[in-house]
């Protein structure tokens, strides 16, 4: 134990929280696009910095999995790049490169060192999905690509802003290869401001309690989340338990890419290793290391407590071995925009299904299991370029004693829906439908989740369309013995009303009235479906849930005659 008194330590522990939050607030607050503004995919986390010049996660906002797990890969790229010899009150480190500290080249992280005095003492960090970064598509998210060279501009670790003025240069170069030049302006904005409310906090926490008591409270945090960690492994029965999952396809003519995990629990520490995973592939699939240990680290807490703070402690009795030059960790130059997006939830339910498989109490049936992430661009009726990016909401995986969640962004990606509304005012777009689809979520004694079908009608010509998706061949899985939940669909319907199904991974070039309806996943279910208690069967017959067919052949009962 440190110096630092009990009273103090939480309420520093608790302050550290709430400076991240505080930064998300002002990021959301001030960004431009819609992407951030309304459906909240950013992050941000505080690092601490340490003795040797290092830096380590001491408190994060509650955002998205897959941003804050890789977030120290991002920081610790920025200080190799940065040492804090070289940093000054003001600067601000840009990077986006998946194979230098980044995930996939829309998130941009935004790296800014707080000084007390002339001292550096820690690191506010943000990542935003920006909604065009150039590349071959608009939107920069597009399943076709074959190579990162592809997918939009490239980022090693630049400075943005020295000493408090921007680098006009960068911006010039950052602006000059995107398609919407003011909105990224306006969020890189948001970025940096998000960061200087972090800086003004902590200098605050240490004008009223004395930099080495901050000092010292930062560091028995983390000592203490690992000591928390520690015992939440130990319950856990030694030995090791694998599992394997699959993608449907690469976009690239490749299917069936394999996920294989193996957990080894000994004693307080853990192992996760992806031995036996696909090679990488020739699409958009591939992931670096960095998004692969979010996977890992969500996974984690999820099957201990999650109420353990997570900060570096927390993932210090975790070692992640993912072999080089599979989809799980992938060498340059391979296309990295939908690792971020699909092998993360696959590693996700491939950890939560191997920790099922000896506490299924712990775990939860498959979600999901995709981000359904769908772009727009093109120029508007005013002329002017556009490009539109969102993940949709499916099915939650039923666990132990709670049905899943119906239409939610599950696991890794933790966003909100883009409103239809925003949509309809900003871009070229009118939403037809958005419901939940019926049967979708898997029997059991705890239904799996609901998905959701969205239909989208362009408004405009010549506006370029990617969608990149899975779970459309291999279901979630159920749990404990539930059933799977149900894959997704994707349908083409064109303004002659031509119709046909698409690939998940595709894209297609839209007129004014043609209709993209995109249908996601739903959950798998918990338990075997004959213990579902009949009340919540009828339940869900009443609010139009399941069918009457569905409750014949998943459930064994007379629509008639429930109440």
């Amino acid at each position: 134990m440190s110096g630092v008194d009990p009273v103090t330590l939480e309420v520093l522990r608790n302050a550290c929280v709430a400076v991240a939050e505080e930064m998300n607030a002002t990021l959301v607050r001030t960004s431009y696009s819609p992407n951030i503004k309304d459906r909240r995919d950013c992050s941000c986390a505080l690092f601490d910095v340490i003795a040797d010049g290092t830096a380590e996660m001491i408190s994060q906002a509650e955002n998205i999995p897959v941003h804050l797990g890789a977030m120290p890969y991002s920081v610790a790229a920025a200080i190799e790049a940065f040492p804090p010899a070289e940093l000054n009150d003001g600067d601000a480190i840009l990077l986006n490169d998946p194979f230098h500290g980044g995930a996939h080249l829309p998130d941009m992280t935004l790296v800014t060192p707080v000084f007390v005095g002339d001292e550096l003492v820690a690191v506010a960090a943000n990542r935003a999905h920006h909604a065009d970064v150039g590349g071959g598509r608009a939107g920069s998210v597009a399943a076709d690509s074959t190579e990162i060279y592809q997918e939009g501009l490239r980022v090693p670790p630049v400075k943005l802003y020295e000493g408090g003025e921007p680098v006009e240069a960068v911006f010039d170069l950052l602006l000059t290869n995107v398609r919407t030049p003011d909105e990224r302006r306006g969020d890189f904005r948001a970025q940096r401001a998000a960061n200087r409310t972090a800086v003004e906090r902590v200098r605050a926490l240490a004008d009223r309690h004395g930099l080495d008591t901050l000092r010292d409270a930062t560091s028995e945090i983390k000592a203490y989340a690992e000591r928390r960690m520690r015992a939440e492994i130990s319950e856990l029965p030694d030995g090791t338990v694998t599992f394997d999952d699959h993608l449907d396809d690469d976009g690239q003519g490749t299917d069936d890419v394999r996920i294989a995990v193996a957990v080894t629990v000994d004693d307080d520490e853990l192992v996760v290793d992806f031995e036996g995973t696909s090679e990488q592939v020739p699409g958009a699939i591939n992931a670096p290391l960095a998004v692969t240990a979010s996977a890992t680290y969500y996974a984690v807490r999820c099957v201990t407590d999650p109420d353990v703070p997570p900060n570096a402690g927390t993932y210090r009795p975790v070692e992640i071995r993912a072999p080089a030059g599979t989809v799980v960790n992938a060498r340059p130059p391979a296309a990295v925009v939908g690792g971020n997006l699909e092998i993360s939830q696959r590693a996700t339910d491939a950890l939560l299904g191997a920790f099922g498989e000896e506490a299924p109490e712990r775990s939860v049936a498959a979600a999901q299991g995709t981000m359904n992430s769908v772009t727009f661009g093109g120029t508007d009726r005013a002329g002017e370029a556009f490009a539109f990016y969102e993940t949709i909401g499916g099915g939650y995986g039923g666990r132990a004693g709670a049905d899943g969640m119906d239409g939610v962004h599950a696991h890794m990606s933790n966003t909100l829906n883009t409103p239809a509304e925003v949509l309809e005012t900003v871009y070229p777009v009118r939403v037809l439908r958005y419901e939940y689809r019926p049967d979708t979520g898997g029997a059991g004694a705890y239904r799996g989740g609901l998905g959701l079908r969205r239909d989208v009608e362009v408004l405009a010509d010549d506006v370029a369309f990617s969608l990149l998706a899975d779970r459309r061949r291999h279901p979630p899985y159920g749990l404990a013995g539930g059933d799977p939940g149900a894959p997704g669909e994707d349908y083409l319907t064109r303004g002659n009303g031509d119709a046909e199904r698409i690939p998940g991974k595709s894209t297609h070039d839209l007129h004014a009235g043609d209709v993209v309806s995109v249908r996601t996943p739903g959950g798998g279910g918990f338990g075997d479906p004959t213990d579902r208690d009949p009340e919540a069967v009828a339940r869900d017959l009443r609010l139009g849930k399941v069918s009457g067919d569905a409750v014949r052949r998943e459930y064994g009962l007379d629509p008639s005659e429930l109440d």
